[in-house]
């Protein structure tokens, strides 16, 4: 026989809406909206144990959230906080770990902090420790380099390589011009394996060492599109080999804008003769120690990343064909890179790390 109803529910005309909207919405918790069916089922005076067979639950989970919302209405059919065991690691413990991670020396003259001599300093586990530096973003075990440059010209040559990507001039290419030297040209000792489920492709350690060549490449900024060409040798010879190159790949009645480092063969008097000659050409040099400002750097990194990194090769001839074939597969399809910081950026947070160096007390 069914059970009676127990308990007096009488619902207002709100919490008849509300409970009805959450019974509703597409977000709403299913447990919540379960909640909210059995007490407008039960609101409707049918009785617990034929309001949980209509919904499919038990009749002690019709009776406990019936009686739940009788005694606090639409606050009771939340989860309350459950029971558990006090927190162990306080604020206070927390911020000794982050204060002593900054500021304190490790014991035994060890470089750094660990996990393990992190937590026996302070009492706690290695988990423990591991967790605040995870929460606080300290990582000790790493470090990155940096090199200020020196060039008193600087601030001039930052806003004019800048200006380039930012402010290319009208009817003129700028062209990304760098070289990618000592490409070695290796062959693993043993055939490289496969990828296979569960298992990534694996080569030896060890490597035979076939040669040197040198990769000479000028990144076209609108296009995205690169002139390549690959010499055995890193000299003023070979520098003017590849300007001439890129004076017959490019339509001779545009400007030419070169961005370069500071490499001796770009300075060289044969060099400097040979664009007094060729007057579309104009050479923006880099601040030294600044290579980062050459966007051709970024197209390096995609060569090295996409094709050398997992190459091999048995001669130098076969890595330089390599390296042409992948070059004309990038410029058939090719990805510019776009600039995106301005020199005042750039230069607002050099002034701002110099003066943390300043300040930092080393």
């Amino acid at each position: 026989m069914p059970g009676k109803a127990q308990g007096s529910l009488v619902l207002s005309d709100d919490e008849r809406q509300t409970l009805l909207r959450w019974t509703r919405r597409a977000k709403s918790s299913q447990a919540l909206a379960m909640r909210a069916r059995i007490v407008l089922a039960c609101a409707d005076g049918t009785p617990n144990t034929r309001v949980a067979a209509q919904l499919g639950v038990s009749r002690d989970m019709v009776g406990k959230w019936r009686s739940r919302f009788i005694a606090k209405r639409l606050e009771g059919l939340s989860d309350e906080p459950r029971p558990g065991a006090p927190r162990k690691v306080t604020d206070d413990v927390v911020e000794a770990v982050v204060v002593a991670t900054l500021e304190q020396a490790p014991p035994r003259g060890d470089s750094h902090w660990s996990t393990r001599s992190m937590a026996k300093a302070v009492g706690l586990n290695q988990t423990a420790v591991s967790r605040i530096w995870r929460a606080f973003g300290l990582k000790p075990h790493l470090v990155d380099d940096w090199k200020l440059s020196t060039d008193p010209q600087f601030i001039e040559k930052v806003r004019d390589i800048v200006g380039l990507y930012l402010d290319p001039p009208v009817g003129a290419m700028v062209l990304a011009v760098d070289e990618k030297s000592q490409m070695q040209a290796l062959d693993r000792t043993a055939p490289v394996l496969p990828m296979m489920p569960a298992a990534p492709s694996r080569q030896t350690h060890d490597y035979v060492r076939h040669g040197t060549t040198s990769l000479f490449a000028a990144l076209d900024l609108a296009t995205g599109r690169v002139i390549g060409q690959t010499q055995r040798r890193h000299r003023h010879q070979e520098f003017l080999r590849f300007l001439r190159t890129i004076d017959r790949a490019t339509p001779s009645d545009v400007d030419l804008h070169l961005i370069l480092d500071n490499y001796g063969t770009h300075k060289t008097p044969q060099i400097q003769q040979w664009l007094v000659k060729h007057p579309r050409f104009h050479l923006h040099f880099t601040p030294t120690y600044s290579s980062w400002l050459n966007i051709v750097e970024r197209w390096f990194a995609e060569l090295t990343n996409r094709k050398l990194r997992r190459s091999t090769h048995r001669s130098v001839a076969a890595l330089e064909a390599d390296v042409r074939a992948w070059i004309d597969a990038w410029s058939a399809d090719p990805k510019p890179f776009v600039w995106t910081r301005t020199a005042d950026e750039i230069l607002e947070s050099l002034a701002a790390y110099c003066r943390r160096i300043n300040d930092s007390g080393h």
